[in-house]
């Protein structure tokens, strides 16, 4: 995937990952389903989005301060490629 020029200084936190789950474990221990799954491109945990229920990818930044996030493609509901800062709120 091309990055595009950001402000974002976080980009060499990035690292080959391999994906912890193809679902988002945290939401199969609860019992609730993830609307989409982002991968952490810092350890490659796979948690829910923010219109889940759980927001265990936020939940996942808040406790570990790995910034950068991408789409998982694994997700139930499909979707785009991106990847995202949470620290400058920013897309790549």
């Amino acid at each position: 995937m091309a990055q595009t020029q950001t402000k974002c200084d976080h980009t060499d936190q990035i690292k080959e990952v391999k994906p912890s789950s193809d679902t988002c474990q945290e939401c199969v221990a609860e019992g609730t389903h993830p609307v989409q799954l982002r991968l952490c491109l810092v350890c490659g945990h796979v948690g829910c989005c923010d219109s889940s229920v759980g927001r265990h990818a936020r939940k996942h930044y808040e406790a570990t301060r790995h910034p950068i996030i991408e789409s998982f493609k694994s997700a139930p509901a499909g979707g785009t490629e991106w990847r995202y800062c949470y620290i400058d709120q920013e897309y790549l």
